[in-house]
């Protein structure tokens, strides 16, 4: 690894490598690679994605579309959160739950969520329960994995003390496991996150009556490729921004760990 770079270099670079894939993609518009409605210039997309924040598209203004799938992306990723955790915690601490959980689990943690659709859509429904099961299939397993990893490689010496101590094994999940496991479970957190995101566009591009998915196969049904690429822009930018402030917690959390 090279040494590490100022905060001035860090910027200036990130304004070089977004300059240059603007700049790529402006020649690319201005010398016709493919037909303006197809490949639209940065600027046409900008212009109509401020229209789509005053003009209803697909029955929502952008922000509408936006906050839609935000409340199923935070439903699925929290109950991701809430289940795979712990179970993650109990199952590398009860062997036998470990022996019950496991085959099933390793599984059905290779069906791509998006194979849910199916199911998610007759089941649930395409209001709040079917994109919310498809989220959850995405965000569940790194969330129970990586839970499962921390509190397995748990130093014994910490485990063997509070035995010593006569800690229950509930009070040794809670006190010993779920301390040191935390470095692991938010890495498994932020990947819970992208997959989760990731799961909700898809889900929304096939079983959904709302979302910023939705608004990108309305767009591509009109033939309107600016619509479509302001989609994916924002998709881009708020899973950038989920990322941010998880790693801005990861932080936090090492900090507090390390006081």
């Amino acid at each position: 690894m090279g040494p590490a770079l100022s905060h001035r270099t860090f910027w200036l670079l990130t304004l070089a490598g977004l300059a240059l894939f603007f700049g790529v993609w402006t020649a690319a518009g201005v010398l016709e690679f493919a037909p303006r409605r197809f490949l639209p210039l940065p600027w046409d997309v900008i212009e109509r994605g401020l229209r789509l924040t005053e003009r209803p598209f697909s029955g929502q203004t952008l922000q509408g579309h936006l906050i839609v799938s935000l409340e199923r992306y935070a439903r699925g990723f929290l109950l991701a959160a809430v289940i795979g955790v712990p179970l993650g915690l109990l199952m590398g601490w009860y062997r036998w739950l470990d022996y019950m959980v496991q085959p099933v689990f390793d599984s059905l943690r290779f069906v791509a969520p998006i194979a849910w659709v199916p199911f998610a859509a007759l089941w649930f429904g395409t209001g709040i329960g079917g994109p919310t099961m498809i989220i959850f299939a995405g965000a569940f397993p790194p969330c129970l994995i990586n839970a499962y990893r921390g509190s397995r490689y748990v130093e014994t010496r910490y485990i063997e003390a509070a035995q010593t101590l006569g800690a229950s094994g509930l009070r040794i999940i809670r006190e010993v496991l779920l301390p040191a496991s935390l470095p692991s479970i938010i890495a498994g957190l932020r990947i819970s996150a992208g997959a989760g995101w990731q799961s909700l566009i898809g889900a929304e591009l096939i079983a959904a009556n709302a979302g910023i998915g939705l608004m990108m196969v309305r767009g591509q049904a009109a033939i309107d490729t600016s619509i479509v690429m302001v989609g994916m822009i924002a998709v881009g930018v708020i899973g950038l921004l989920i990322d941010v402030a998880l790693r801005r917690f990861e932080t936090w959390m090492i900090r507090r760990k390390g006081r």
